[in-house]
């Protein structure tokens, strides 16, 4: 049996330099920012589950956010794959529930979590084949609707981009 390789490089920003998952996510939230991905992916989200309406962006530009979302998500699934437990540590007197966003307290300590539960429930495969037909739905307009649950990947993509952006901001400070 031929073992398949799951790829790791970034679709759009490819280079010829390894890099690790963190790096990956620095590179994203370089060319997205994090209140313009949740919107563009709510945005997308809610014009796929719509009937006989289509999204009034430029479609290459959906494209282009679905491949780095792609990128981002192999790079969240590549920091889970690290042997060491990393936990990024900081003390907090009282969190404010503005502050979590969708995570939970615990959550909001250790952001690793976000990736392994959500790695856990879903494949990466499995978050590519809902990205595409988010997008495919979205730009198009069609009288069935997504086969599958699609509330739970979209809620686990809205918490891995709040923790990886809380991981770049504590790696920031250090």
């Amino acid at each position: 049996m031929k073992k398949t390789k799951i790829p790791f490089e970034a679709q759009c920003w490819a280079g010829r330099t390894k890099h690790s998952g963190v790096q990956f996510m620095e590179i994203f939230f370089q060319f997205n920012d994090l209140a313009a991905s949740k919107e563009r992916l709510n945005r997308i989200m809610s014009y796929a589950v719509k009937r006989n309406t289509w999204i009034k962006e430029d479609p290459s530009a959906i494209v282009h956010f679905r491949q780095s979302m792609q990128s981002f998500v192999r790079a969240g699934y590549l920091i889970t794959l690290k042997k060491k437990k990393r936990r990024i540590p900081i003390q907090l007197k009282k969190t404010t529930p503005l502050l979590l966003g969708l995570l939970s307290e615990k959550e909001y300590h250790n952001p690793l979590l976000v990736f392994k539960k959500a790695f856990k429930e879903y494949s990466v495969k499995e978050f590519d084949y809902f990205m595409s037909g988010m997008v495919y739905f979205s730009l198009g307009v069609y009288d069935n609707l997504p086969e599958r649950n699609i509330i739970n990947p979209y809620i686990h993509l809205i918490k891995m981009l709040d923790a990886a952006h809380l991981i770049l901001e504590r790696r920031k400070k250090k």
